[in-house]
């Protein structure tokens, strides 16, 4: 449909501009990572996408722990994981933009319902009524969810509750004009951040 080819198109776009203006930038946001603790740079974790389909999201990697099994811890409030570079990059949502690589391969898109690991869809899906319908359309790396508050630890059912809530409010009302609007949210709104870890 065209309005599924405009937000693909939207989507690289938005990525390639991004990646190109932001490249200094990343470069050294990645040389801050690697002085700061052992490990690399970038952070690979399986996820699902559209259909349930696995792929592989990239992050900065912020946290000492590298985990994608079958069971993977939240980050918590001072969580002792964290490292220093990696708490100002989730305050501000920084490790999330190597995710504009994900974008360009086509397993996410600029904004979406955010992905969450394996482990906890397997956990959830069987939890929160309509939580499946989150993976009918493609992962963003913001969300409506995001951009009210909804982000970080979900560590009670009523707070995935409320993610998926806000997730499915989206798919439903989803149009160009909202896109713009939650991202622009994103970058100015103390909601986006409110929940950081």
């Amino acid at each position: 449909p065209a309005a599924v080819l405009g937000k693909r198109v939207f989507d690289v776009i938005v990525a390639l501009l991004a990646l190109i203006v932001l490249a200094p930038f990343l470069a050294i946001v990645a040389a801050l990572i690697k002085l700061d603790s052992a490990g690399p740079v970038v952070f690979r974790q399986r996820r699902r996408g559209y259909n349930h389909q696995e792929f592989y999201i990239y992050k900065f990697r912020t946290m000492t722990t590298l985990e994608d099994g079958d069971h993977v811890k939240q980050a918590c409030r001072n969580d002792p994981r964290i490292t220093r570079v990696g708490r100002v990059l989730r305050r501000f949502n920084l490790d999330e933009l190597p995710q504009l690589l994900n974008v360009l391969k086509g397993e996410m898109s600029i904004v979406g319902p955010r992905p969450h690991a394996v482990a906890h869809d397997r956990f959830f899906e069987t939890r929160i009524n309509r939580y499946a319908r989150r993976l009918n359309v493609k992962p963003g790396i913001t969300g409506w969810a995001q951009v009210n508050g909804f982000r970080g630890e979900t560590d009670t059912d009523e707070k995935m509750s409320q993610r998926v809530a806000h997730d499915l409010h989206y798919i439903d009302n989803w149009s160009l004009p909202f896109d713009l609007y939650i991202i622009a949210l994103t970058v100015t709104s103390p909601r986006a951040f409110a929940n950081a870890r």
